[in-house]
């Protein structure tokens, strides 16, 4: 049985579809007062903090999903101290560099000029992804010239968007604003170019056995139900149930999971413990957010630093 791995990438792993549409004008009402803890009583803890340190110099790291709602602000005192503590904000991608993602968007996510996805996938796909895009009220030729995967990723943000998890709600985009109002710095790990050429890296076969994995998921919904799962093991801040679905996936023999575990997961965890261990070297205080799974598991980015000889305490 296959993992529902594009909502896992989409609950993990950085989205850009939904930022053409958050203008970042801080005028949504879960954003405006970000670190006013008195907005609602105490919340269970969520997601997954540590805390790193090398010879004086700290770096909290956050396990963050990248849809939300207002109910998640703000979060929880623990999470907002070490933020507002930190000299900066560290996270996957600076996605207020809209035009920088738009250029990776077309770089990686769209075909050249005289391609569309019907010369790249069998008449069966394509049937079925006109069939999802109907019911998605998404007109097939506003995204004819988009490849599959990119596709997939777009449906499946709508869907969660429908479901009452916005990805202009996100935990990126909290953050962002709690940055803005302290005039803290913000960094990047990685590049928007690089996380999209990742998925531009699937060949045409790939793409298209990932769309019919995914379209499959959507149609009989289950893979809304699995990321309600997701969402629920992170507002509990419930480890087991991260490192379950962690498991799952390591045990999928499908090709999404596969490339998510070997691609998504194990080739860039340890580009980012690189990029936190310089950070360790400089910064006295960063505060650094990065999808959940990446914190988790015995090739998480945690444990890799504990091996490299950093001091790594699991506050939750």
């Amino acid at each position: 049985m296959h993992r529902h791995f594009v909502l896992v990438v989409t609950l993990l792993f950085s989205c850009f579809f939904s930022f053409a549409h958050a203008d970042n004008r801080d005028d949504n009402t879960a954003l405006k007062n970000p670190t006013s803890a008195t907005q609602k009583s105490a919340a269970p803890n969520r997601g997954v903090l540590y805390r790193v340190s090398h010879r004086g110099n700290t770096s909290y790291l956050f396990g963050t999903i990248h849809v939300g709602q207002a109910a998640f602000y703000p979060l929880e005192p623990q999470v907002t101290r070490a933020l507002s503590a930190a000299d900066k904000l560290v996270l996957e991608v600076d996605i207020r560099d809209t035009l920088t993602i738009q250029q990776a968007v077309m770089r990686h996510g769209i075909y050249p000029d005289g391609q569309t996805i019907d010369q790249h996938v069998s008449a069966n796909s394509l049937e079925k992804l006109k069939q999802a895009l109907q019911a998605a009220d998404i007109p097939f030729e506003s995204v004819a010239r988009m490849k599959p995967w990119m596709i997939t990723n777009l449906l499946i943000v709508q869907a969660m968007a429908r479901a009452g998890y916005p990805a202009e709600q996100g935990i990126e985009l909290y953050f962002l604003s709690v940055a803005k109002k302290e005039k803290k710095a913000v960094q990047q790990l990685e590049t928007a170019d690089y996380q999209l050429s990742l998925f531009n890296g699937l060949s045409d076969a790939q793409q298209e056995e990932y769309l019919k994995e995914n379209l499959a998921q959507l149609a009989d919904g289950s893979a809304i139900k699995k990321g309600f799962a997701l969402i629920t093991a992170w507002k509990n801040a419930d480890n087991k149930a991260l490192e379950a679905a962690l498991f799952e996936m390591q045990s999928d023999a499908s090709a999404s999971a596969r490339f998510l575990q070997r691609v998504l997961l194990d080739e860039r965890n340890p580009n980012m413990a690189n990029e936190i261990e310089a950070l360790l070297k400089t910064d006295k205080k960063t505060f650094v957010a990065v999808g959940a799974l990446h914190l988790i598991g015995d090739k998480g980015v945690p444990e890799l630093l504990r091996q490299r000889g950093y001091k790594v305490q699991k506050l939750y």
